[in-house]
């Protein structure tokens, strides 16, 4: 589910992404670190510092749609 997301991120729809990297919840999958720049992400299994985090940069971006994408 979140390679799916990524992949969607990184195809153009939410606005220019240059950097987006988090810390989120993937249900049975447990807590995941991911590291995204256009092209190419990495996912590995993480543990949080309090609670989830998620940052995106670029511009133009559709933060409404990026915050639905991820269940935010």
């Amino acid at each position: 589910m979140l390679d799916e997301a990524l992949t969607k991120l990184d195809g153009g729809d939410y606005g220019m992404i240059l950097r987006a990297k988090g810390i989120v919840d993937g249900g049975a999958d447990g807590w995941l670190e991911f590291d995204m720049v256009p092209g190419e992400h990495e996912i590995r299994p993480s543990t949080p510092d309090v609670t989830g985090k998620l940052c995106v940069i670029g511009s133009k971006l559709q933060e409404g749609a990026i915050a639905e994408l991820f269940g935010l």
